[in-house]
């Protein structure tokens, strides 16, 4: 498309045409393979495949631990989705999915330093997904499940989990737990608050919600003061058409509506659609609430809306225009750095926990200028404005990751020590 074309375009359709040709140009997709070793000569030929290929060969045979010491396993991880809940856009099919597991792919790169190959999976059952991952898995140092509809995650995850011997996160669930939870734990504490004495309304039922009540609960939380609800309203004892995940948060309660449960809540989590949040119902929530409206690309509530009916509110939101963007990227990358790094055979509760404390704690600290730079930015404080790291914050490699490698250290899954200076100077 020509420039004077292109100056024709409503703002939306520009960004629409920048986001494919940064897609299709100057090559198509995002990521690729790279050499590591030199490949120019007979010599080198001979070494990097027939016959000298044979030794490590046999090395891994004789020692399969060999396999870290002789290939790229270590740093590998593999971003694999069926394509059934693709971002915000539903189930579109694997092939759909290839831009987003390729822009998974990049952010492991940029962030952490990890290879990433990205793979879309055709199935007809669970099972099948199932198989196909686990009879690959060892291939990789990790697998990262992407874009999965619930209740089909949960499961596929804990089968992965059970049949790996490689660590296996669903980002949609824990990522996005992980960096919710250490936002809120710093909202909590700047509004005067305790986790174990506040109401939580969550709406939404997917794997988000769920991950994300659960890890609240790890934290301190009391499952009695959440209220989930879902497309039928409060999820309470006396329905009958709840799935296993949803009846842990069944609520025996007489509430049925956001309204009747929000009265007198202190903190609000959205992740549900755009706009489900109205002003009247935000003027019930008690004083200083803490709402999370982290639909994308439209919150449950506008901030601009919030901050008018409600002037004592800390809030995030799923987006990077707005202050307290809750992004997966300030963890995924670094947990999976950390635990590739000790050979985690696994992702625990310790590890995640460790994650949500050194990002939370990470907030509280003084900002270097770079960062102000990279947020665009003149100063960043620890208060309502500032209560998640930026995901261009260099600091969170070293420290998430270091947190997370001791996390799997102390809880008995590292395969080997943390290497001595790890994450150092």
């Amino acid at each position: 498309m020509s420039e004077d074309n292109r100056e024709e375009l409503s703002p939306e359709e520009q960004f629409r045409q920048q986001a494919l040709d940064y897609h299709a140009y100057p090559t198509a997709g995002k990521i690729s393979v790279e050499l590591t070793t030199p490949a120019e000569t007979a010599g080198d030929l001979a070494l990097a495949y027939s016959p000298g290929v044979a030794e490590p060969v046999r090395e891994i045979a004789q020692n399969p631990e060999n396999i870290y010491k002789y290939t790229a396993k270590g740093n590998m991880v593999a971003v694999i989705s069926n394509g059934t809940a693709i971002l915000g856009l539903g189930n579109l099919g694997p092939m759909a999915s290839k831009p987003v597991m390729e822009g998974k792919a990049l952010l492991f790169k940029r962030f952490a330093g990890l290879d990433s190959i990205d793979i879309q999976v055709k199935h007809r059952t669970i099972d099948e997904f199932v198989d196909t991952v686990a009879n690959i898995a060892d291939t990789f140092g990790g697998i990262n499940l992407e874009d999965i509809k619930a209740p089909d995650c949960f499961e596929i995850e804990k089968q992965l989990i059970e049949r790996c011997d490689v660590p296996v996160f669903h980002d949609d669930q824990h990522g996005t737990a992980i960096v919710t939870a250490a936002g809120m734990l710093n909202a909590i504490e700047l509004q005067g608050k305790k986790l174990e004495e506040t109401t939580i309304v969550c709406l939404g039922a997917g794997a988000a919600a769920v991950a994300c009540m659960e890890l609240l609960i790890k934290c301190g939380a009391m499952r009695e003061k959440i209220y989930m609800l879902d497309r039928k309203g409060v999820i309470h004892t006396r329905r009958d058409d709840l799935n296993e995940y949803k009846q842990l948060f069944a609520n025996n309660t007489d509430k049925r509506t956001l309204e009747d449960v929000i009265e007198g809540a202190d903190l609000f989590l959205g992740v549900s659609g755009p706009n489900l949040l109205p002003p009247e119902a935000l003027k019930l929530m008690a004083d200083k609430p803490i709402v999370f409206a982290c639909s994308n690309p439209d919150p449950e509530i506008k901030p601009e809306l919030a901050h008018e009916v409600r002037n004592d509110l800390i809030m995030g939101t799923g987006r990077s225009d707005y202050p307290n963007q809750v992004n997966n990227v300030l963890c995924f990358p670094f947990i999976f750095r950390g635990a590739l790094d000790v050979r985690a055979s696994e992702i625990n509760d310790e590890m995640k926990l460790a994650a949500v404390e050194a990002i939370r704690q990470l907030a509280k600290e003084d900002v270097p200028a770079e960062v102000l730079k990279a947020a665009g930015v003149d100063s960043l404080e620890f208060g309502p404005g500032y209560i998640i790291p930026k995901p261009m914050d260099s600091r969170l490699l070293p420290r998430v990751a270091k947190a997370v490698a001791q996390a799997a250290v102390d809880s008995g899954v590292a395969r080997i020590e943390m290497p001595e200076g790890y994450m150092e100077g």
